[in-house]
């Protein structure tokens, strides 16, 4: 070796994994920082160097920002707490840009202290060592973008053959490996495929109606209402509406397989590098090996209603300021109340008209708050006096109970009319029954049993409507508890969510201005229409 140690100095041990070493983990070879670790042991053992710390670095980013641990061991070493740290090769702790380079090596350097491979040992005091330890890296940061490079076009190579990518299959899927031939594909899980058909079919297409009209189910209802029936998602106990809106966006379903969906753009924040994740509009989208669950137009169906239903009114690159946007009404004249922001006259928001020809005077926003927390704050008293008072088992408890008895026997009759019309059959072999007399038989069972499961079908989907309303009163009220114990904590985002959620519409009316010294005069009106499920 050119150089000699201070056996007598502090030395420590720095060890990182990189991407291709988690590539490798994956082929079945040994966990990296265990195998760098005994090299690094096996080597200070044989040099007489004590380790008295490793530096276990789990995440590989590309900057010194993205590495905590290295962030701490170069705190370290610019203190002077080592003489030496070890790496099995200088690129473990920096790959990262010029800047980043250039940190390493001034905190070495100034330091005076050792950098030790199994292969070199690097003085950053020594000339040639210092322009050998910044070659390495340049050469190591050159190696890192062809590699990364040679990634990418491989990725993008097996999209466009139909292959997918991603690292686990979305749900309805299994994530196959393609026999005699490189990357992966898709392969349908049946009973998961039918829970995804049936999301689709529910948003789109609504739930069905005992008059026949269909109830359109948004992404909160759809989550309920798969945790009502026992079905699981994949990796957790419950659904979210999140969940389900990542299902109706994702385009896998539809039969495609995507890459650079979203793309990492960096920004220089107070001198550091940040890195944002924002949606490609140009990403590449192609038709995959796979087979569809569901089908194009209904994909764009629900693409549409997404776009539709929206409920989130405010650009993304603002911030909502008003907790009754959407909520409140003109009663006068029927325009969406706004908020009016403080100004030199009037030192809070205010909740105004937008129609320039109605008289209706405005109030500040939070006199309104108080009023319609106060008429919730009421309901719910209301609502616990009259559960405490009543029986256990409320009305629509007995109407489902009931509709499950008259299933069960309407069940019963159908298959007591089965067993009969496989009797007449058993009578014409027997000859007991002429064809005539059998014909006439039969045909009035199978009028009798379609007319039941008829029936049937309408008192099911009678029950699956009960339920619904039972889950829903069930969960109005504690909304409205949480809302009142959490308002003022809540964002106002989040405050005008379970607004919505919990209150239909508000008409407000105010005909008169407060006299000065009054603002805190609630001296209007208004019309609350609670969401309360009927």
């Amino acid at each position: 070796m050119k150089n000699t140690l201070n056996l007598a100095g502090k030395y420590c041990a720095y060890l990182r994994k990189s991407r291709a070493d988690r590539d490798a983990e994956l082929r079945g070879e040994e966990e990296t920082l265990k195998r760098h670790h005994r090299i690094l042991a096996e080597f200070a053992e044989k040099n007489h160097i004590s380790i008295t710390k490793y530096y276990n670095e789990v995440v590989s980013g590309d900057t010194i920002d993205a590495r905590p641990i290295v962030q701490e061991l170069l705190a370290d070493v610019e203190a002077g707490n080592w003489d030496g740290v070890l790496v099995v090769e200088v690129e473990r702790l920096a790959r990262g840009n010029t800047k980043d380079q250039g940190i390493v090596s001034d905190a070495f350097k100034y330091s005076n202290t050792k950098i030790i491979t199994p292969g070199k040992i690097y003085d950053p005091n020594d000339e040639f060592d210092e322009e050998y330890f910044e070659f390495g890296l340049f050469m190591s940061r050159r190696e890192y973008k062809t590699i990364n490079r040679r990634l990418q076009r491989g990725r993008i190579a097996s999209v466009k053959e139909g292959k997918y990518i991603g690292s686990t299959a979305p749900y309805g899927y299994h994530k196959v490996k393609i026999p005699h031939n490189k990357g992966y594909t898709l392969e349908i899980v049946p009973e998961q495929a039918d829970v995804v058909r049936q999301i689709f079919d529910w948003y789109c297409h609504g739930k069905l109606q005992p008059d026949g009209t269909r109830q359109h189910l948004g992404t909160d209802m759809i989550a309920a209402r798969l945790d009502s029936m026992g079905i699981k998602p994949s990796g957790g106990a419950s659904w979210s509406k999140a969940t389900i809106a990542d299902m109706l966006r994702n385009k896998t379903y539809a039969g495609y397989v995507f890459f650079g969906k979203q793309k990492d753009v960096k920004t220089s924040v107070n001198g550091k590098i940040i890195t944002l994740r924002k949606n490609n509009p140009d990403y590449l989208c192609v038709k995959g090996i796979h087979d569809a669950i569901i089908d194009e137009s209904t994909f764009e169906l629900a693409a549409t209603l997404r776009r539709t239903y929206r409920k989130n009114t405010v650009p993304s690159s603002q911030v909502l300021q008003n907790p009754l946007s959407g909520i409140v009404y003109c009663k006068k004249c029927g325009h969406m109340m706004t908020r009016l922001a403080p100004n030199s006259r009037n030192k809070y928001s205010a909740l105004k008209c937008p129609n320039r020809y109605c008289n209706n005077v405005s109030s500040p926003i939070f006199l309104v708050e108080q009023q319609i927390l106060l008429f919730l704050k009421n309901w719910l008293d209301t609502y616990e006096l009259n559960k405490a008072a009543s029986a256990t088992d409320i009305p629509v408890s007995r109407e489902i109970d009931n509709k499950q008895a008259a299933i069960s026997r309407i069940e019963s009759e159908i298959k007591g009319l089965k067993a009969q019309l496989n009797k007449t059959y058993d009578l014409l072999e027997q000859g007991i029954y002429t064809v005539e007399i059998f014909q006439q038989r039969s045909n009035l069972l199978n009028q009798n049993i379609l007319q039941l499961s008829e029936s049937l079908l309408l008192a099911k989907d009678e029950l699956d409507r009960l339920e619904n309303l039972q889950m829903e009163k069930e969960l109005y009220a504690p909304k409205v508890q949480f809302l009142l114990q959490n308002y003022h904590t809540n964002g106002v985002a989040s405050n005008n969510q379970i607004l919505k959620e919990v209150i239909e519409k508000v008409y407000y009316q105010k005909d008169t201005p407060n006299r000065r010294g009054r603002l805190n005069n609630a001296s209007f009106t208004l019309e609350i229409y609670p969401r309360v499920p009927k």
